[in-house]
């Protein structure tokens, strides 16, 4: 089975684990969100490629679910001393991926070509595309003017009330090399559970990919984030609300119609199953708590299960 996942975040890396141990070498294509990416001391920083590569490399800090296991901390407090800003935590091995990246694009090569260098020498078995070669930033209006993501999502720990969500650069960007192909080509293009408005929102702004999800003849599957009224992790619920759509898992098939096919919904949703039908999606009811590894192979499982 050929897969394409449209991923962002913690969620989507612990459902692409999951997947990845069911599956075999080469059988998935992730798209990463790189509307989160930024220059943090003049280094290109892609915080979502990097924990999707983490983890599907064995290399994740699974207490923190960010960054690399065994990281140390020296470099950013010794920052402090020139007046360096340091609320965006970049460890000292962290740092080594950063400092290869921006070398690699400053040599000329695309961030696509420097993304799958850096997951083959991570030890990831599938392929890792960037949304686009372009670059989109979400930029999240505050009370006081625009924010960049990690100014918001760090350094203001998402406690801003958010008037507006754009993704600057979008409508001059392109599908990576090779993302609207693999969508064309693939068994089924799943959605991971991502916040529908800052991690999957920025791939879908870039034109081309919606209509690559209009096209293929593959199923479209989406998980949903949202359970019980609440988002799983993060501001998904409060950005949600502030683009008009429920905070429920309705609201995501809403968000994601007309080209959305199958949405897995978790048992505490289960009577959401009729209306999510009506809004043009079929409802599957599974358990999408992922606590631990036994729950993230149960879950990689069911969808298998139902695309099969």
């Amino acid at each position: 089975m050929r897969l394409v996942a449209l991923a962002g975040g913690t969620g989507a890396a612990k459902l692409l684990r999951g997947l990845d141990t069911l599956l075999e070498r080469g059988a998935m294509t992730v798209v990463g969100n790189t509307g989160d990416d930024a220059e943090v001391w003049g280094l290109h920083v892609s915080p979502d490629l990097d924990t999707v590569c983490y983890t599907l490399g064995g290399l994740l800090d699974e207490e923190r679910g960010w960054g690399l296991r065994d990281e140390s901390f020296r470099t950013l407090g010794e920052m402090v001393r020139f007046g360096e800003p340091t609320w965006f935590n970049l460890g000292d091995r962290d740092l080594a991926t950063h400092l290869h990246r921006t070398r690699l694009l400053a040599e000329g090569r695309s961030l696509s070509e420097v993304t799958a260098k850096l997951a083959a020498d991570l030890g990831v078995r599938h392929a890792v595309l960037p949304m686009s070669d372009q670059p989109v930033r979400t930029r999240v209006l505050g009370p006081d003017g625009w924010l960049g993501f990690q100014e918001y999502f760090v350094r203001e720990k998402t406690q801003v009330e958010v008037r507006a969500v754009e993704y600057a650069g979008a409508p001059e960007a392109r599908p990576a090399p090779g993302l609207v192909e693999a969508i064309g080509a693939a068994d089924a293009v799943l959605v991971c559970p991502s916040n529908p408005v800052t991690s999957v929102g920025p791939i879908l702004a870039v034109p081309g990919i919606v209509e690559a999800l209009h096209g293929t003849r593959a199923p479209v599957l989406a998980i949903s984030p949202i359970v019980g009224g609440r988002a799983v992790s993060g501001p998904a619920g409060r950005l949600m609300a502030a683009r008009g759509l429920p905070v429920s898992a309705l609201g995501i098939a809403q968000g994601y119609a007309p080209w959305l096919d199958i949405l897995i919904i978790d048992d505490e949703d289960a009577a959401l199953a009729p209306s999510i039908e009506a809004a043009g999606a079929r409802p599957v009811v599974a358990s999408t708590l992922m606590t631990g590894r036994v729950e993230e192979m149960r879950l990689a499982r069911r969808i298998l299960e139902t695309l099969a």
